[in-house]
C-alpha cells in the first residue's frame, strides 16, 4: 500500500508527544511552544498520544489512561479544546512539521458514549456484560463482526482528516483488530488525503498487517536487545534477528526506538534497559532500513519512568544535552539518499569485523551514496578491524567533520559506549 508520491514516508522520523507530562500546563497550547525547538533538532513528525477524552468510569489513577476513549468526536478538555489542536496542526504544517495521532481501535472505556447508544457494538463475556481487554480491565472490546461498528469507526477516523487536517495515524493495538477492518478503513478514510499509517504490530508476528500499513513496531527487536544487554546474550541473535526483518523486503517500513511511552513507564528509561549500549542501541534507530521513532524527553535525556495515570511532568532543563547528537542523526536520516527507508534502491549491508562478537557494523548504499555504521555493543573496550572489502575510499564522520580513508586501514579502538557513523 505504500504511496510512492509521497515521498516524505521513505525519509522521516517520529516524535512522541505525551502532551499530559510535557509541560506544567499540559495542554496543547503550551506544546505549541516546544515545535520550533523540536523542528531545529530534526523532527519531521509529531505522534500525539490519545488525544480523545478519558472514560471515567473504572479508570486508572487520578487521571486515567487517554487509550480508554469516551468519546471518538472530541478532544480531552485536560489538553484544551478542538480549536486548540486545529491551531496546533495549522502551525505544525507551517513548520514543515507532520502531524499523526493515536488511534484506539480496538477498544473504549466503560462509559464510552456508544456504551449507552449502542451497547450492541461491545463483545460481551460470558455472563453478558462487557468484555474486558486481555490484562486490562479499564477498557472493552469492541465487536468487528458488527458491521456498524466498522463504519462508525471509519466515520469517526475521517472525522479527524477533515475537522483537523492531520497527516495519518498511529494505530494502537493494531493487529488486535481483525486486519480486514485496516483493509476497509484505510482506502476509504484515504478518500479525503493520502495518510501515513503506523501500526503497532509486529511485522515477522503479523505479515498479513503489514500489506495494510506503511510501517510498523519492531518489538521483537525491542525485547532481544533488552534480553541481549542485561543476560549477556551472544550478539549473532541480534544479527540474525536483523536478517529475519530484512526478508521482510520494502513494501513496507519498521520503527526503531530506545523508548516510547509504554516502556518509559512499565519497563524504564532507555537507560535502565540498555546501560552502555544505550548511545549506540539509539545510533542503530537512525540509521538501520526504517522509520527512527523517538519518546519526549529523550533529548535531555530523560532519566526518569514518568507517571502513566497521574500528572508527572518531564523534568526539563534548557541545555537538552542530546539535541546534537539526535539532529546530526536525524537531519542525516532524513537528507542521505543510503539511509531512505522502504526503499528497494538502498542495499543493508552486515559487514565482518574481527570482533563479531561485540561490534555491530553495517553499510547502507544508495547507488554512490554510502552510509557506514559502526557501534560497540559490548560491556568493554575493543580494538578490532573491519574485514570487509565493501568499506573502501574516503568518508567523514557525521559527528565531527573528520575524513578518513578506509584503502588506509579500517581499524578502530572503540571505548565503552562508543558509536561511530560516516557518510559518504
Amino acid at each position: 500500500m505504500m504511496n510512492l508520491s509521497q515521498d516524505w514516508k521513505h525519509t522521516t522520523n517520529i516524535y512522541e508527544v505525551n502532551v499530559r507530562q510535557y509541560t506544567p500546563e499540559g495542554t496543547f497550547q503550551a506544546f505549541e511552544k516546544e515545535m520550533p525547538r523540536l523542528k531545529n533538532m530534526g523532527v519531521q513528525t509529531l505522534w500525539f498520544m490519545p488525544i480523545t477524552p478519558i472514560a471515567q468510569k473504572n479508570k486508572k489513577g487520578s487521571l486515567g489512561s487517554p487509550y480508554a476513549a469516551a468519546d471518538y468526536f472530541s478532544v480531552n478538555p485536560e489538553f484544551g479544546s478542538l480549536e486548540d489542536f486545529k491551531r496546533l496542526v495549522k502551525k505544525a504544517h507551517r513548520l514543515g512539521l507532520k502531524v499523526i495521532i493515536d488511534w484506539v481501535a480496538n477498544h473504549t472505556g466503560w462509559d464510552h458514549v456508544w456504551t449507552k447508544i449502542h451497547p450492541e457494538f461491545y463483545q460481551k463475556d460470558d455472563h453478558g456484560d462487557f468484555k474486558k481487554a486481555s490484562g486490562m480491565d479499564d477498557i472493552i472490546e469492541l465487536d468487528y463482526e458488527n458491521p456498524q461498528v466498522r463504519k462508525e469507526m471509519i466515520e469517526a477516523m475521517k472525522f479527524w482528516i477533515s475537522e483537523t487536517d492531520i497527516d495519518g495515524f498511529r494505530c494502537d493495538l493494531a493487529s488486535w483488530v481483525t486486519v480486514d477492518f485496516w483493509k476497509e478503513a484505510r482506502p476509504e478514510v484515504e478518500k479525503l488525503k493520502p495518510l501515513f499509517w503506523i501500526g503497532e504490530f509486529d511485522e515477522l508476528e503479523n505479515p498479513e498487517y503489514g500489506k495494510v500499513f506503511d510501517a510498523s513496531y519492531s518489538w521483537k527487536w525491542m525485547h532481544k536487545s533488552a534480553d541481549f544487554y542485561k543476560h549477556n546474550q551472544p550478539l549473532h541473535e541480534l544479527t540474525d534477528l536483523l536478517k529475519q526483518y530484512s526478508q521482510i523486503g520494502d513494501s513496507s517500513m519498521r520503527a526503531w526506538f530506545t523508548s516510547n511511552h509504554d516502556e518509559n513507564s512499565w519497563n524504564g528509561t532507555e537507560y535502565e534497559k540498555y546501560g552502555d549500549i544505550a548511545l549506540p542501541m539509539a545510533v542503530f534507530s537512525m540509521t538501520w532500513n526504517g522509520i527512527p521513532l523517538l519518546y519526549s524527553g529523550q533529548e535531555l535525556p530523560n532519566l526518569k519512568r514518568l507517571e502513566f495515570f497521574e500528572k508527572d511532568t518531564i523534568s526539563w532543563t534548557n541545555n537538552y544535552e542530546m539535541a546534537d547528537f539526535y539532529r546530526v542523526l536525524l537531519e542525516l536520516k532524513s537528507s542521505h539518499p543510503a539511509l531512505r527507508g522502504g526503499d528497494p534502491n538502498v542495499t543493508t549491508y552486515l559487514l565482518n569485523t574481527t570482533a563479531n562478537d561485540k561490534i555491530l557494523a553495517y553499510l547502507r548504499k544508495n547507488g554512490e551514496n554510502e552510509v557506514l555504521t559502526v557501534l560497540n555493543f559490548s560491556k568493554q573496550p575493543v580494538d578490532f578491524n573491519i574485514d570487509d572489502d565493501r568499506v573502501s575510499g574516503i568518508f567523514k564522520n557525521v559527528f565531527d567533520g573528520m575524513k578518513r580513508n578506509f584503502n588506509e586501514g579500517r581499524n578502530f579502538s572503540f571505548k565503552v559506549s562508543d558509536y561511530a557513523v560516516f557518510e559518504r
